[in-house]
């Protein structure tokens, strides 16, 4: 088995209302930053797992974001990357 570094994105989706963002963008607004036309907050997962190849990492944490760590209703996934933990 090798290890594996994933990098997963889950954001809110576009038809999805962001109160998180809104605070923030009205925040930025406040504090004097211009030209702000929307704020999306999202989080950003990293995870280190044991497989025996790259492939099957990558399948792995697909499974990992479609039953855990994105709501399928509200938030999208992008799975970045997943490359040899060093």
């Amino acid at each position: 088995m090798s290890r594996f570094r994933a990098r997963v994105r889950v954001m809110p989706r576009p038809s999805i209302l962001d109160p998180a963002g809104l605070a923030v963008s009205h925040a930025l607004g406040e504090l004097g930053f211009a030209g702000i036309a929307d704020v999306r907050l999202g989080r950003a997962v990293e995870l280190l797992l044991e497989a025996a190849t790259a492939d099957a990492a990558r399948d792995s944490a697909l499974k990992m974001c479609e039953r855990l760590l994105a709501n399928p209703v509200t938030e999208d996934f992008v799975l970045e990357t997943v490359e040899p933990a060093t």
